[in-house]
């Protein structure tokens, strides 16, 4: 996705209140006026649902990075977090202190002390259980009565057990996705979440976001008319070396050379030279707490990964690999991760099938027809399983797709044509999809990530989940403006300059954008607190199992490519079905299900 020059947005920003947003613009121009962003703001107020009178009581299952995101995204006024559990010394610290490695890092991870208001982590662990491996670690939280629901922030492969046991002892699930780690897991969650009665909830974030959510309403509007392709890509400028996948190792690692490398250690000691150093108090503050955090992230080489699910194993290389490597690692390992789709791509291509799924008339989340893929290891030596570079090709229905339908077949619809207009064609068409095509790599950041959604009169950008802009079909030259006539919209354009002048979404320039991990862990909270067929979370078992078949049969297609055998891939809908057995990656749903009852972490 070529990257929008500064001068190309800003014009855009200046004239946004003329565009994007129709139906949802006073609600959104009223927020911003109140200030209400989120917490029983922003979520509440836009997406229907309201506070909780009683906080569900949640336990937290893995706090590293994300599960510290998740952290920060939970609003006392739904949750209030009884316990967190974690191996890792480190991700412990994080959860109470917040992360201080930038003002980024603590803005998303701000650490239960600040969001909770505890005085310090004395007052905070007098509220918070810290289970590890001294007390029973994640078994004896699912055993704790006293926690309602649980958060599972986990790597992929641990997503399923875990969620299966909780289920077991009558505990609500919001899990990380991908859903599971393959699509018979995910079948099996979703018949367990459907026997026990409980809320399955997957963090496809977008499916909380104001800005999707508005887009979707613009779709329905007809502003960017017939809808035919989206183009989506996430590139990152990780190369090897420099790659923010392979952390590094707590108690550090040989290099080429054969010396000890253990930049943790040697940051550490760097931290605290500087704060011995420093004498400006604010300064001071924040080097202390680096210092400390650093400190705790060397206390990680004690962990026993072995003892917890990790294994050590010789790579083709020749190379030994840890335990310990696989447990900060786990991305790269197919044992342990999904890849890039799985981590990447499945909130992308989840985020298309919103789009695809606007304009049906039953509701229904659209799944594709198929996928042309290839990728592999083109820049990274074999120090992984995972590929750096995927590029695949999706053919989804159009609204007016029909494959059984003979092309040419003329007739009258029921509410088609309008009265007096004569016989038009039938709108049904085995030639109506649309196409999305989707990259990942790694070695070039050009052009971030985001995606471009294309229809017949206007084309809709949408960038890192921040903007969204608007354009009038595929003319560079023309301003964007939204003219109502007798309760429709319509896009009209008039001379402008050299570049479209596109319109900004006014979530964007109102409210701070909220990426959705508050929204998603507040409506859970209030669909358990609020029990009724129609209250289910946005991203349920069926919507989140699909989600985990476009990625897993995207790795499947990618296999073949690299066996010579085409990368070429029809989806089948029994794939699709939750009380279907039959899956595209060869997963066994009694076997795995036989499995997932028996787990144990040790």
């Amino acid at each position: 996705m070529q990257s929008l020059t500064d001068e190309q947005k800003q014009v855009g920003k200046d004239n946004f209140h003329q565009a994007v947003g129709v139906t949802r613009r006073d609600f959104i121009k009223g927020v911003a006026a109140s200030g209400a962003v989120s917490g029983a703001g922003l979520g509440a107020m836009y997406f229907g649902y309201e506070t909780v009178k009683d906080p569900v009581r949640i336990g937290v299952i893995g706090v590293g990075d994300e599960g510290n995101v998740l952290l920060g995204g939970c609003t006392p006024d739904y949750v209030t977090v009884k316990a967190i559990a974690d191996i890792r010394p480190s991700s412990i610290h994080r959860a109470f202190h917040g992360d201080w490695a930038s003002d980024a890092a603590h803005a998303a991870r701000p650490g239960l002390i600040k969001q909770y208001g505890y005085r310090d982590e004395k007052q905070a662990r007098q509220e918070v259980t810290v289970y590890n491996e001294s007390n029973g670690g994640i078994e004896a939280l699912l055993d704790d009565d006293s926690i309602e629901a649980v958060i599972i922030a986990l790597p992929l492969f641990l997503h399923a057990p875990i969620a299966i046991q909780a289920m077991r002892r009558g505990k609500h699930v919001l899990t990380e996705k991908l859903m599971a780690h393959n699509v018979a897991q995910c079948k099996y969650m979703a018949r367990v979440a459907k026997e026990t009665g409980l809320h399955l909830a997957t963090g496809h974030q977008r499916h909380y976001s104001v800005l999707y959510d508005n887009a979707v309403h613009m779709l329905r509007t007809g502003l960017l008319g017939q809808l035919h392709h989206i183009r989506a890509q996430w590139h990152r400028g990780n190369l090897p070396g420099n790659d923010s996948w392979k952390m590094p190792l707590p108690g550090g690692e040989l290099g080429a050379d054969g010396k000890l490398l253990d930049p943790i250690f040697d940051r550490w000691q760097a931290l605290n030279a500087a704060y011995e150093r420093e004498t400006n108090p604010a300064k001071k503050h924040e080097l202390m707490m680096q210092r400390n955090q650093w400190a705790a992230w060397t206390q990680d080489a004690k962990v026993e990964a072995d003892k917890h699910g990790y294994l050590h194993e010789t790579l083709s290389d020749g190379r030994e690999r840890t335990a310990m490597e696989e447990l900060c690692r786990w991305r790269l390992w197919e044992r342990t991760g999904g890849g890039l789709m799985a981590e990447l791509g499945s909130h992308q291509l989840d985020a298309a099938t919103i789009f695809c799924s606007a304009l049906r008339s039953d509701n229904k989340k659209a799944h594709p027809l198929t996928v042309h893929a290839v990728g592999g290891r083109h820049i990274f030596p074999l120090d992984r399983d995972a590929g750096d570079h995927v590029y695949c090709m999706f053919e989804f229905p159009g609204p007016d797709y029909d494959p059984d339908f003979p092309v040419g077949y003329y007739s009258p619809t029921e509410n088609y044509p309008p009265k007096g207009k004569g016989v038009a064609p039938h709108t049904e068409d085995p030639n109506k999809k649309i196409v999305v095509t989707y990259s990942t790599i790694n070695g070039n950041g050009f052009g971030g990530y985001g995606e471009v959604v294309m229809g017949t009169k206007g084309t809709l950008v949408l960038e890192r989940e921040k903007e969204t802009m608007l354009y009038q079909g595929s003319n560079t030259s023309a301003k964007v403006d939204v003219k109502e006539d007798n309760g429709s919209y319509a896009l009209d354009t008039q001379a402008s300059g050299n570049y479209t002048a596109a319109a900004v979404s006014e979530a964007a320039t109102g409210p701070d954008v909220s990426r959705g991990y508050t929204e998603e862990i507040e409506h859970w909270a209030w669909c358990i607190r609020n029990p009724a067929p129609e209250n289910k979370p946005r991203c349920y078992p069926e919507v989140a199992m699909a989600d985990a078949v476009i990625a897993l049969s995207t790795n499947v297609a990618m296999q073949r490519a690299a066996k010579g055998e085409g990368g070429y891939l029809q989806f089948e809908e029994s794939w699709f079905d939750r009380d279907s057995d039959a899956t595209p990656d060869g997963s066994d749903v009694a076997a795995e299900g036989k499995s997932l009852e028996a787990w144990k972490m040790s």
